[in-house]
């Protein structure tokens, strides 16, 4: 908020308030009249909420918009196919639905995300819009509801409470659609600097102490196998999304509606978006409950802490660049200090953790807001829709440019890598097999005490023959599965 003559106001990219022009025209609901500007699409209901709900600035995410209209085109031919809205009338709401779903419309949408519960207010903004769009196009004129009503023709046979829930599951599936394929990129892009970086050999670290050697390769190839794990657990989410409860009206008991709408509106409405939906046996779980919703989101909160795990690696592999590890190099992109010259920052990977928390966040809002239903109804839905809305489209924006600007041109510090490859104390780890765990832990304790390595260490001890010892304290050896090498001492002793 800023402060504008002692009063709170939000900056103008946040405003709520309904554009004011010289003209409006008046409408009249259930509760009264009021003016409505004469250019806008919407109505009194609309402009009641706006009036009432300027909480955030924030409006319906695109891909809501885009699945409420596919749904009001759905309903439309249905309606038109079972004779029970005027053909003429259809026709008109179909191609304003059209234009709906092509975002000609976006900016009509102007309910804020944090409105009445259940989504009344997103839903009669939607009805509205179609019905004064639908008119023009019978060439009647805004605001004349006698054309096409909002409720009569746009909504027939279908509820707030079966509509939105829908309209959210349904968004859900194209947003989290978008996700997948940026995650396959970063997928990608990890199995490639994988393949690239599979002869460079490093340290391990567990518990942030040294550990045995790895490659590089591997470290990255884990990160590619981290997401793939993750989109398939968004997939199986997605799963939950496509049982729909559409045509079960008001509580779940299909009143108002033909006996063949359900299957016919839901099949309609799979062929309109490409997205495979089901009708669901059970109209009034799907009213009840969503759990759909905790479901997709809680995938959606897995891959963020994926995410901010693989971030924190890539900024402490990159530290440095002279006092940490600075095993990899990530991209200079800007910048980064206002006082200390030279100084770049790890600032996607910075960027990746701080987007990760607020999905994580975006997750305890939906799981709360999931548990909040009573009865026939869950009227949390606008917070659920729009924190996994939210969620999703940040991470997939934050995952692009991860790819693009951060992991594709990540490049290893082989130099530096090899030096701690071979200075880690855990290379003692594999001699277990020849002299014992205490025998190994005693050259560990010597390497740290004196600065040498266990490989120096292990040879003046003369615990196994040269040739044998060098070959079991290869540190490329130490990355795969290896039998056990029988040393010439060993097979003298045997003799």
């Amino acid at each position: 908020m800023i402060k504008v003559n002692g009063m709170n106001q939000r900056p103008d990219n946040q405003r709520t308030e309904t554009p004011r022009t010289q003209n409006h025209r008046t409408e009249k609901d259930s509760l009264g009249e009021k003016q409505v500007p004469a250019d806008a699409y919407y109505g009194i209901q609309t402009q009641r909420a706006v009036e009432n709900y300027p909480i955030s600035g924030y409006r319906a995410d695109p891909y809501l918009i885009q699945a409420i209209g596919y749904i009001k085109k759905s309903a439309a031919l249905a309606n038109a196919e079972l004779d029970l809205i005027p053909q003429k009338i259809a026709d008109a709401i179909i191609r304003a639905s059209d234009e709906v779903i092509s975002g000609k419309f976006n900016d009509q949408f102007v309910v804020d995300v944090y409105q009445a519960g259940a989504g009344v207010s997103f839903h009669m903004n939607t009805n509205e819009i179609i019905a004064n769009r639908a008119a023009e196009i019978l060439d009647g004129k805004r605001g004349d509801y006698s054309v096409v009503h909002p409720n009569d023709h746009v909504n027939f046979g279908q509820s707030t409470n079966d509509v939105f829930p829908t309209s959210m599951r349904l968004a859900a599936l194209f947003s989290t659609d978008a996700l997948l394929a940026a995650c396959a990129k970063l997928e990608n892009s990890f199995a490639r600097k994988a393949k690239e970086f599979d002869a460079i050999l490093k340290s391990g670290r567990t518990h942030m102490m040294d550990a045995v050697p790895v490659r590089l390769g591997q470290e990255f190839r884990a990160y590619a196998t981290a997401i793939n794990r993750a989109a398939q657990a968004i997939r199986n989410a997605q799963d939950f999304l496509r049982e729909v409860g559409l045509g079960g009206s008001a509580v779940g008991t299909g009143v108002n509606t033909h006996p063949k709408f359900q299957k016919l509106v839901v099949a309609t409405l799979s062929k309109a978006s490409g997205q495979k939906l089901i009708a669901t046996e059970d109209m009034r779980y799907a009213m009840q409950s969503n759990l759909a919703m905790s479901t997709i989101s809680s995938a959606l909160r897995n891959l963020a802490l994926e995410l901010i795990r693989i971030s924190n690696d890539l900024r402490l592999l990159s530290s440095g660049p002279n006092t940490g590890f600075a095993e990899i190099l990530l991209p200079a992109l800007q910048p980064g200090s206002s006082i200390m010259p030279g100084k770049v920052n790890p600032v996607m990977a910075e960027l990746t953790a701080m987007v990760g928390f607020q999905s994580v966040g975006a997750d305890v809002a939906t799981a709360l807001a999931v548990q909040a239903g009573q009865l026939e109804l869950n009227v949390m839905m606008p917070a659920m829709s729009w924190n996994v809305l939210h969620s999703a489209r940040i991470l997939t924006n934050t995952i692009e440019v991860l790819t693009v600007k951060c992991v594709d041109g990540i490049e290893a510090n082989a130099e530096r890598c090899r030096y701690y490859a071979n200075a880690t104390l855990s290379v003692a780890a594999a001699l277990n097999p020849y002299i014992g765990y205490a025998a190994a832990a005693e050259i560990a304790k010597e390497s740290v005490k004196t600065g040498r390595t266990v490989t120096e260490i292990a040879l003046e001890r003369k615990l196994l023959d040269e040739k044998t010892m060098r070959e079991i304290l290869d540190p490329y050896r130490m990355t795969e599965p290896a039998a056990p090498i029988e040393s010439a001492r060993a097979k003298s002793k045997k003799k």
